[in-house]
């Protein structure tokens, strides 16, 4: 085990004043809020459970004759409940008081991101309010000049037992200490910036950098950035839920992105070269003569960047073929040449309607769209 001195600096004859601005002084380099580095981390849990045996009067004078600071001394029975749990196999909560310094929650937040940005991955600054290590009593939660000092009641157990009388004799029971609330201290001037919980809410931005291929619910962990623990313990993880938003022409499946492209009648027929949009700027399309509705045309290496692997997935281009609803005279004279040049007379011309032929409800790329979603 560590020595609780030379974890803080100081020296053995150290006043309680100069180990509380040794622990500050430590506490502001190494709070994770400062410094997330997972070995400073645990060095700052090992200062502060140093600071916590020395800046109580008893649990120093414990510790100076050999103990743990905690009223132990190596092995042997602690007490009651240690002789029960070594006969029935106890083994459950450590007994004892409870530590001020407690591990911090994790936080959530959600950012919107546009679909380009999903691709290709971006940088954005958010806006987090969580609770941060109260710098101006260090996280401790004592005014300056003070310290903790060992509870009256329960003499720094954190608990009172108490022995009732049953029909199988005396028992004896535990609970925690209603003055200190199980810590086995009291703070008897609370910091006035804190009221005595060594952290205080405040709201900070972050840069969080979002990986090319990120999808919607995907979330990004960065460690150390939640909530500050009472008592200014450790923080929890921030978690940031990524929420991609829909794009006005391409629609996302996966790794590949598709698009509808209306071509005119004539275009599909004789072949053409269209203007389309991608994540990657314009690009020309080209339609081979005799192009059908409901063709699928796949273009390589134009869809989401793969999150894991590298690479990019296809972006497909869906046909349909735009029919003409209100000729000219000159243009219906000549679609009949070219019907009875071509043979097709008007029985052959007649089918069956079928349900869902009228494109009245929300147009080709609503029903495209709704298509992916279904």
């Amino acid at each position: 085990m560590s020595d609780h001195y030379q974890v803080l600096g100081v020296d053995r004859s150290a006043s309680q004043d100069e180990i509380k601005k040794a622990y500050r002084k430590l506490a502001r380099e190494m709070h994770p809020d400062v410094n997330p580095d997972p070995k400073i981390q645990d060095r700052f849990k090992e200062i502060t459970a140093a600071y916590e045996v020395l800046s109580d009067p008893d649990k120093r004078s414990s510790y100076d004759r050999g103990g743990d600071g905690y009223g132990g001394f190596g092995g042997g029975f602690g007490g009651f409940s240690d002789i029960m749990d070594a006969f029935f196999g106890g083994g459950g909560s450590p007994r004892g008081p409870r530590p001020r310094m407690r591990q911090g929650q994790d936080a959530l937040i959600r950012v919107t991101i546009e679909l380009h940005d999903a691709c290709f991955g971006t940088t954005r600054e958010i806006g987090v309010e969580t609770a941060i290590i109260c710098t101006k009593c260090g996280g401790d939660g004592c005014a300056a000049g003070t310290s903790p000092r060992t509870c009256d009641i329960c003499k720094g157990r954190g608990e009172i037992q108490q022995v009732t009388r049953s029909f199988i004799g005396q028992v004896m029971t535990s609970r925690p200490c209603g003055t200190c609330q199980g810590f086995g201290t009291v703070i008897p001037s609370a910091c006035s910036e804190c009221a005595g919980d060594g952290r205080v809410r405040a709201r900070r931005n972050l840069d969080v950098k979002i990986p090319a291929g990120v999808e919607t619910g995907n979330r990004i962990q960065l460690s150390g950035q939640g909530e500050v623990g009472p008592g200014g313990g450790p923080a929890g993880d921030l978690y940031v839920e990524i929420i991609v938003s829909d794009h006005d022409q391409l629609v996302r499946e996966g790794d590949d992105l598709h698009i509808a492209v209306s071509v005119p009648m004539t275009g599909a027929t004789l072949g053409t070269s269209m203007t389309i949009q991608t994540l990657d700027g314009e690009i020309e399309l080209e339609i081979k003569p005799g192009t059908q509705s409901g063709q699928i045309i796949p273009i390589r290496g134009k869809g989401m960047t793969k999150l894991r692997g590298g690479g990019r997935g296809e972006l497909y281009a869906h046909i349909n073929v735009e029919i003409p609803t209100k000729l000219s005279r000159k243009q219906e004279d000549l679609l009949k040449e070219f019907a009875k040049e071509r043979g097709d007379t008007e029985k052959s011309n007649k089918v069956t309607s079928r349900k869902g032929d009228s494109d009245s409800d929300g147009g080709f790329f609503g029903k495209f769209r709704d298509a992916f979603r279904n």
